[in-house]
């Protein structure tokens, strides 16, 4: 790959064709994604602020969910503002800048998003099948360390990736096939071989995406094992239910593409606001907020 050929595009914007292909949806899915991503803010907000002012939900779990609804506000923030402009008018350009920050924010997040996926299957894990030692395994310097381990693996993931896909040429091609500055979009407007980045992006995947995804399944084995074993129908659907929400949000994770709006929505609704813990700290919440007012 020559990395010495200028990129024209450097010189200029992107244009993102998403939709354009169909004007007579756009101003529909303007309004579905914006009410959508609204619902994210909102609902990605309260789960945030609620883990973190009740005190009940001190614990990993909640801890490790706390940084899942950050990433979602990251993510989802990263890419459908920009989404909802170029819907919105005829302007369907990015700037070369601002396509190189997506890129870098969509790789990077993407790939944290993974890999904390797998250590909340692992926190699951050990809540089901070791629940005496729990707290002893999950201890917070272990929390801390595993989600400094996911954040680290996906940044280093997007350092790496960003820049080799940025660098090539597109001849002046500026036309990206996408509605945001995904990598396999700007690797296809490249005018030389990309097989070589193209391997390397595959290296990575396999560390990023599926080993998590295996990681994930085989934990969800010992899971459905142990769960299988308890004599008692009501232990079996405590032990489902502490579970049930991370494997439903993972279908949708490694499956689709449109994850970047659809799961950050879900993800406040599957994990803890049909939650009765999350429930009872918003009704403790409100319940302070009221006598506190009436005190002043």
């Amino acid at each position: 790959i020559h990395m010495d050929v200028t990129n024209e595009s450097t010189q200029g914007n992107f244009i993102l064709l998403g939709f354009s292909d169909r004007p007579h949806l756009e101003r529909i899915l303007f309004v579905v994604i914006l009410i959508a991503y609204l619902l994210t803010l909102v609902g990605n907000t309260t789960i945030i602020l609620v883990s973190r002012l009740d005190r009940y939900l001190h614990t990993p779990m909640y801890f490790f969910l706390t940084h899942l609804s950050l990433l979602d506000l990251s993510f989802t923030t990263s890419s459908i503002p920009q989404l909802l402009y170029n819907l919105n008018g005829h302007d369907k350009t990015i700037s070369y800048t601002g396509c190189a920050i997506q890129l870098f924010l969509f790789l990077g997040l993407g790939g944290v998003e993974c890999l904390l996926l797998a250590v909340m299957a692992y926190d699951r894990f050990v809540a089901v099948c070791k629940p005496l030692h729990y707290m002893v395994i999950m201890n917070p310097q272990l929390c801390l360390g595993l989600v400094s381990l996911a954040w680290g693996c996906g940044v280093a993931n997007s350092l790496i990736m960003s820049p080799m896909t940025l660098w090539l040429p597109c001849c002046g091609y500026q036309k990206v096939d996408h509605f945001l500055c995904e990598m396999p979009a700007l690797i296809r407007m490249a005018c030389v071989n990309t097989a070589a980045v193209e391997g390397i992006a595959f290296i990575l995947a396999i560390g990023i995406v599926l080993s998590p995804l295996v990681f994930i399944l085989i934990s969800y084995g010992y899971i459905v094992r142990a769960v299988l074993s308890i004599q008692s129908s009501s232990g079996r659907h405590k032990a489902f239910n502490t579970c049930g929400s991370h494997l439903t949000v993972d279908q949708g994770k490694f499956l689709t593409l449109f994850y970047n709006i659809v799961t950050p929505l879900l993800n406040p609704l599957i994990y803890t606001l049909r939650n009765k813990e999350v429930k009872g700290a918003l009704r403790r919440l409100t319940l302070v907020n009221l006598s506190l007012r009436k005190k002043l």
